[in-house]
């Protein structure tokens, strides 16, 4: 089962963390099912940015980003070339490593 080891976040994980989920769940899933409270406004249907993540080890093994996640990234907050949004990365068998951004687009934050 893949790894997904998390960077130290201030509020949603301040220790980092590491997690196992199976492949063919979302980065997203993974967090939640796991305690990690990752903003998902949407409700993971990649209609927003809340669950924007940067992926610093593993993005290749992650599933193929597409036009409308692209589209969304656009407007997450701290872009960079290795983002995600945790709703649309299946992982694979292989680990990765993501930080969760400090900040989002939300002007409140979503209680899931």
């Amino acid at each position: 089962m893949p790894v997904i080891r998390i960077l130290p976040h201030a509020d949603l994980c301040p220790q980092g963390d590491e997690i196992e989920a199976p492949a063919g769940t979302s980065i997203c899933e993974a967090l939640v099912e796991n305690g990690i409270a990752l903003e998902h406004a949407c409700e993971m249907s990649c209609a927003c940015t809340t669950c924007h993540v940067v992926v610093k080890e593993g993005l290749n093994s992650l599933g193929e980003i597409d036009e409308i996640e692209e589209d969304l990234l656009d407007k997450a907050w701290g872009l960079t070339p290795t983002s995600r949004l945790a709703c649309q990365a299946i992982l694979s068998s292989a680990d990765v490593l993501i930080e969760i951004p400090k900040y989002t687009i939300n002007h409140a934050r979503e209680r899931h």
